[in-house]
């Protein structure tokens, strides 16, 4: 039977996390410090630059569901699964998302609707033709 010692002592050899845990993140930190390295985007890879990336990542995901989310409960009918048409219409609306995706084309994503300003405009009609009594 171990004494309250040598108890507290396993306690304390216990591991204290991956950098993940280690950096309050949820996204893998090894997992993307290795595919930078294996990307060659430099020769060098610091390993900061792992966690700051896997953060950044996590903040754009996080933020990319909140705004589906919202997006989705905002419809006329709740659905109950977020769709690539909810996630194209959420960021079409954001402006930062918006800019950051302006160039990427999300499979049946679908186009924002609009109406061109030549279609919308109603002709008015001349005073002319409602003078002119109908036989």
């Amino acid at each position: 039977m171990a004494t309250p010692k040598q108890a507290a002592k396993k306690a304390s050899k216990k591991r204290s996390g991956g950098r993940s845990a280690k950096a309050g993140l949820i996204f893998p930190v090894g997992r993307v410090g290795s595919l930078l390295r294996r990307g060659q985007y430099a020769r060098r890879i610091g390993a900061s630059g792992a966690v700051y990336m896997a953060a950044v990542l996590e903040y754009l995901t996080a933020e990319l569901l909140e705004l589906s989310v919202k997006a989705a409960s905002q419809q006329a009918k709740k659905p109950k699964r977020l769709t690539p048409r909810t996630v194209t219409l959420a960021v079409r609306h954001d402006d930062d998302l918006g800019m950051l995706l302006k160039d990427v084309t999300l499979s049946r994503g679908g186009v924002m609707p609009s109406l061109n300003k030549a279609l919308a405009k109603k002709h008015k009609s001349s005073k002319k033709a409602r003078a002119t009594p109908s036989a």
